[in-house]
């Protein structure tokens, strides 16, 4: 058993946080596959992640398969992740479930092994009103005090909006420290709702927009786009900071410019909703074409989607990778 880590708060929040896929054998797709992890990968992924500069490592969200591992596998895993950290960054593992009970379970196991948070969503069978979804990271956050948690607020998955009443409930919640959070639209009043005390952290694309709009609190990203490729995500952080310090935002929003254009296809019919059906191919088929890395296929049931939609992704990561060597070369 690890021992105890002292809970992180708001300020260890800070920079680019990766999120990692959950590398997969060539036979992940088989439903007779027992053991999918490809934990070789996994480790060497981690690894070259934190090497690469990042500040944080999220993990089994979505893309990240937590809805398709076998408990066997996800223990494996994060196990695997924390052994290749080493505690040199924060790493959050995703422990969300159909139910508190054993959402509750999984947080004591991963905090034993030796995590430094989870990313954490709502119970997604029934439909959530806010009282529930308040109600849930209240009820965790008693039975596992020492837990910090990335609220992860992704409205398609989980069938909740993550409206402004709940952000001012959960900001009560000292071990909700930052959040997985795409509403940049609604950014302004949820930083202010919950009093700050959360770290809202966006995409890397909106990551510029948000850091305008409050630049001493916006301060952290998440980004799927680092394991197409470190260097943008890296740079991105380094010009955002530079930006805060100078106050010429002029190169920062150029790279965000050209990080927003290898999303042209990502996303089909340009459509969230849509892309939030298949995300996991997309994402993982995004991340293989990049050749960053290798997310190997996708596990049953989420390895159907039309080849349309596989290649906008191939592009986008195509697009990324193009991206990331014009960065390493200079331009």
């Amino acid at each position: 058993m690890s021992a105890k880590r002292t809970l992180l708060t708001v300020d260890d929040v800070t920079g680019c946080w990766a999120i990692m896929p959950t590398p997969a054998k060539d036979d992940a797709s088989d439903w007779r596959t027992e053991f999918s992890v490809d934990l070789d990968e996994t480790a060497r992924v981690a690894n070259a992640l934190v090497e690469s500069g990042v500040d944080g490592i999220l993990a089994l969200g979505t893309f990240g398969e937590g809805a398709t591992l076998t408990w066997e596998e996800k223990e494996a895993y994060v196990r695997t992740v924390v052994d290749a950290v080493a505690g040199r960054v924060p790493f959050f593992a995703g422990t969300t479930s159909l139910n508190t009970r054993e959402t509750i379970r999984q947080m004591r196991i991963v905090r034993d092994i030796g995590v430094d948070g989870v990313m954490l969503g709502i119970p997604m069978w029934v439909e959530a009103d806010t009282a529930t979804a308040v109600q849930f990271y209240r009820d965790v956050t008693e039975a596992c005090p020492d837990v910090a948690i990335c609220a992860y607020a992704n409205p398609e998955a989980f069938k909740y909006e993550f409206g402004r009443a709940f952000w001012a409930q959960v900001s009560d919640l000292p071990q909700i420290v930052s959040a997985k959070y795409l509403n940049i639209g609604g950014l302004y009043p949820d930083l202010n709702l919950s009093k700050r005390r959360i770290r809202l952290m966006p995409l890397d694309v909106d990551y510029y927009a948000a850091a305008r709009i409050d630049p001493d609190h916006c301060t952290a990203f998440w980004t799927s786009g680092a394991v197409c490729g470190p260097e943008p995500a890296i740079l991105l952080r380094d010009l955002m900071e530079k930006a805060r310090k100078s106050g010429d935002w002029a190169e920062a929003k150029a790279l965000t410019d050209r990080i927003g254009m290898t999303y042209k296809t990502l996303f089909p019919n340009g459509s969230f909703k849509e892309f939030s059906r298949y995300n996991i191919s997309i994402e993982k088929i995004r991340m293989d074409a990049a050749g960053w890395m290798k997310a190997g296929p996708c596990r049953p049931p989420y390895h159907v989607t039309p080849e349309p939609i596989l290649e906008g992704g191939r592009i986008a990561g195509q697009k990324w990778a193009e991206l990331a060597e014009s960065l390493r070369g200079g331009n």
